[in-house]
């Protein structure tokens, strides 16, 4: 009962007019931005991130929110009339949803991707307002030991599985700690990798290097890979009230509701993810199709549009489990909201919920709100959307570049600031010219104060016995996990790669559509979430 009486007064805060409309620019903007191609979550919350400068701290949590579903549901428009994915979770909707475009049933699979991603984002965060407070609670009892087990779980489940090449994200783990060891030492005063510049002494911000990689050298990539001529979109003619037919809602809400279960508890582990949750959900839609349903799959199954599609948006609210409870971003979109916490000095962990209990408790109501917000919003506006395709591309990046640069300079209005977004951005480039992983990076920017923090604690209880790291059950079992982790993870990165790989499940090569130059190639998509 306590948190359904915390929802209500998080309801309480978050219908108020002032912050409806709030919800309502962020989930708009956040489409608009998300549905460009090219343009992941991560991407797009990024670049927005800006934007909730001059909010107070509930306003911006809350615009932040509706960016961030947003973008997770724009990717979806872009995958089935452009067979273009933005990200690799969007690969399976591109593969069937692209399918009925071309069929003339473009408007069904829209309307299935809006309506299961509403389900499922309303479900998931139902789940997320009864588990968080109970696992908040649980880590309020942790001891510096248990919280640096977790940090690790954390640096090496995400450092190593997000990306193809384990030794690759390893590398780019490190250059984030690297970073995240620039400026003063806490407990000495020392100043460490500043290069003698003063500017340095208080760190490089979080933001600078979530924009930096994800905006700036993202476009940079996607700018370099363009192809010339007009960007071909298929069009919508249908009325959105006759999208969907009775046999359509038939055929789907199943798949919206089983995508759900398979997409929110692999969103809530750090080696789990969206792209590996909607290819888990397209091959149990694919395994329980019957008839006419099952000779569908591979020409345009709705069933392939709508399992994945909530299993995608259900992985986004698991994975504000870990964010928001213990403070560890399993994903790269996790990664840049928790720099937005930080911007208003706000410490996701275990004492938010008694901290900042009203803060938090608006932040999940605006989820509710969002989700509705989405759905009034995208049936309707499908074809507004569809004009938005049709940007040049070099005006589109060309503005991105600019924002970016704007809102890097508005952080502290520091030339400074905009000359370390521009270096970060060539490096997040050349990461992805060679295939390097970005999204690792920014986690151990995060997390690598809060290792050292911990650690030093530890240390310091221990008068420097390092036995002390294992001497709690808690921390043997996270390092139990972390191996089990590991191994399930690789595994299902496995399995994944032989769906891919599977003739059946590539119709038209959409699977390459992430290499084209529309789009970044597959090792940067991974980043993304």
């Amino acid at each position: 009962m306590d948190s359904l009486t915390a929802l209500l007064e998080g309801f309480a805060t978050a219908l108020q007019p002032q912050y409806l409309l709030i919800a309502l620019f962020g989930v708009f903007i956040g489409t608009a931005v998300g549905v460009l191609p090219g343009i992941g979550p991560a991407m797009t919350v990024a670049l927005l991130l800006p934007l909730t400068y001059t909010l107070d701290p509930t306003g911006a949590l809350i615009l932040f929110a509706g960016i961030y579903y947003g973008g997770m549901y724009g990717g979806s428009t872009t995958s089935i009339l452009l067979n273009t994915p933005g990200e690799s979770a969007s690969i399976v909707t591109a593969l069937e949803g692209n399918r009925m475009a071309k069929a003339g049933r473009g408007a069904a699979a829209l309307a299935t991707a809006a309506i299961g991603s509403f389900v499922a984002g309303t479900i998931a965060t139902v789940l997320l307002t009864f588990l968080a407070p109970g696992i908040a609670k649980l880590a309020v009892q942790l001891g510096p030991a248990d919280y640096f087990a977790l940090i690790v779980v954390a640096f090496l489940t995400v450092g190593a599985l997000l990306g193809s090449s384990i030794p690759r994200g390893l590398v780019s783990l490190g250059l984030g700690l690297m970073l995240g060891l620039v400026g003063t030492e806490v407990l000495s005063g020392q100043q460490r990798y500043t290069l003698g510049v003063p500017s340095l002494a208080d760190g490089i911000d979080v933001v600078l290097i979530a924009v930096g990689l994800f905006a700036l050298g993202e476009t940079l990539y996607v700018a370099s890979r363009l192809r010339h001529g007009p960007v071909r979109v298929i069009p919508v003619t249908r009325g959105w009230r006759s999208w969907l037919t009775r046999d359509d809602v038939r055929r789907s809400w199943k798949p919206w509701l089983r995508g759900t279960a398979i997409g929110f508890p692999i969103g809530t582990i750090p080696a789990g993810g969206a792209d590996v949750a909607t290819f888990l959900s397209y091959a149990t839609e694919r395994r329980l199709a019957k008839g006419r349903a099952r000779a569908q799959f591979g020409r345009g199954a709705i069933e392939g549009v709508a399992g994945p599609e909530s299993a995608n948006n259900a992985a986004a609210a698991g994975v504000l489990v870990p964010l928001l409870t213990l403070g560890l971003p399993t994903t790269a979109t996790a990664a840049i909201i928790i720099s937005a916490f930080q911007s208003y000095g706000i410490r996701p962990g275990p004492l938010l919920f008694e901290t900042q209990s009203g803060l938090v408790w608006a932040l999940i109501a605006s989820l509710y709100i969002g989700n509705v917000l989405l759905l009034v919003l995208n049936l309707p506006l499908v074809g507004m959307w569809v004009k938005v395709l049709r940007i040049p591309r070099p005006y589109l990046y060309a503005g991105i570049l600019a924002f970016a640069g704007l809102g890097a300079y508005a952080l502290h209005f520091n030339v400074f600031d905009t000359l370390t977004l521009l270096v970060v951005g060539i490096v997040g480039f050349l990461m992805r010219r060679y295939g390097y992983p970005v999204a690792p990076m920014v986690v151990g920017g995060i997390l690598g104060p809060m290792a050292e923090e911990q650690l030093r604690k530890s240390m310091a209880i221990s008068q420097g016995d390092l036995a002390y790291l294992i001497h709690s059950p808690f921390a043997i079992a996270a390092y139990t996990t972390l191996a089990v982790i590991i191994v399930t993870g690789i595994w299902l990165k496995r399995r994944k790669a032989r769906l891919e790989a599977s003739p059946t499940l590539v119709p038209t090569g959409a699977i390459a559509a992430v290499d084209r130059v529309d789009a970044p190639a597959d090792s940067a998509a991974r980043d993304r979430e």
